[in-house]
């Protein structure tokens, strides 16, 4: 039985954690294309910060509420749905809405949980898959053998970055800000390099040069990227931390072949979206079900204590996924 009504956290006003507010809400309805999942896991992201803070608002037509990702079981389809049925278990990447008891997806953006992974993990595969898989393989076209830099290695984004360039055979290196996140990307498989300590620009090219370049920090990142880059390198941007402005010497990127490009997946079209989830099953879940590809969760919480999971992340001491306990038993 679906009920009429659900418990969500919706962001009362723009601002820090504390604006994040347990409320009741109609349980939304899924329409053409679409599904409704009864939620057990959501993930948290740093986009969901970043709109809570009011700088990332939602796509029109999405739910209002914060959560990209979950994991959950199929409660009802929408008309022209033929892929699934109520009582599927699914992971799906989501517009929106998931810090919420039900949240509606279009069909093609849900994907089975994979063999042997249980729902709480699965929650932390959407967001990450997605974004890794489409920047690092699809647009980076990452070939065994590279030289592959992810920044930011400890989190949900760069443990699943270093984990997927490992299984394709690269060569990884991932930069990390303490010793104790710098050794969670050393058991993953990376070199780590302490971007305290050493210099990112220093260790790649004394080692011959980044093939590929994943980057969420920005700022004067950017430059120093382009600089430690192999000739016919690969910039691949997707978020920046440090901001998005760079002065960037561009006789280099010519005079060495390079290439800059760049995403943010949200604004992506349905069509897009659907593309990348079928690579991600095709190429990408053999490697979860084989093991050698595995989400790495840092903690959990509660629906209700999502401002501490915000804060969480902010705090940046987070080494793997944040996860929100909706209404899962496992």
């Amino acid at each position: 039985m679906i009920p009429d009504v659900m418990q969500a956290i919706e962001i009362s006003s723009p601002g820090g954690a504390e604006v994040l507010r347990p409320v009741t809400r109609p349980v939304p309805v899924a329409g053409h294309g679409q599904i409704l999942i009864r939620v057990a896991w959501a993930g948290v992201n740093r986009p969901d910060v970043l709109q809570r803070a009011g700088s990332y608002a939602p796509p029109p037509g999405a739910s209002d509420l914060p959560g990209l990702e979950c994991a959950g079981e199929v409660a009802a389809v929408g008309p022209g749905v033929t892929r699934w049925r109520p009582g599927d278990r699914v992971c799906a990447l989501l517009p929106g809405g998931g810090y919420a008891q039900y949240a509606t997806c279009p069909a093609d953006h849900a994907l089975p949980i994979p063999q042997g992974l249980s729902l709480r993990l699965a929650a932390a595969l959407p967001e990450t898959a997605f974004t890794v898989w489409s920047n690092v393989v699809m647009r980076g076209a990452l070939q065994p053998g590279e030289r592959f830099l992810v920044h930011g290695g400890s989190s949900g984004i760069g443990t699943m970055a270093i984990q997927i360039a490992r299984a394709l055979g690269a060569r990884v290196w991932a930069t990390a800000g303490s010793a104790e996140k710098c050794a969670a990307c050393e058991r993953l498989g990376a070199t780590a390099i302490n971007y305290r300590e050493q210099d990112f620009v220093a260790v790649l090219r004394k080692a011959g040069g980044a093939d590929l370049i994943l980057d969420m920090v920005g700022g004067d990142y950017i430059a120093r990227n382009v600089r430690c880059l192999a000739d016919d390198g690969r910039l691949a941007m997707i978020a920046f931390l440090a901001g998005p402005k760079a002065e960037i010497n561009f006789a280099q990127i010519m005079a060495r072949r390079l290439s800059v490009t760049g995403s943010t997946l949200r604004p992506q079209s349905d069509l897009a979206k659907a593309r990348i989830a079928g690579a991600l099953q095709e190429r990408l879940w053999p490697l979860v079900e084989a093991g050698a590809v595995r989400p790495l969760i840092d903690s959990t919480f509660a629906l209700a204590e999502a401002a501490e999971a915000h804060r969480r992340m902010e705090g940046s001491g987070h080494i793997g996924k944040i996860l929100l306990r909706v209404s899962a038993e496992d």
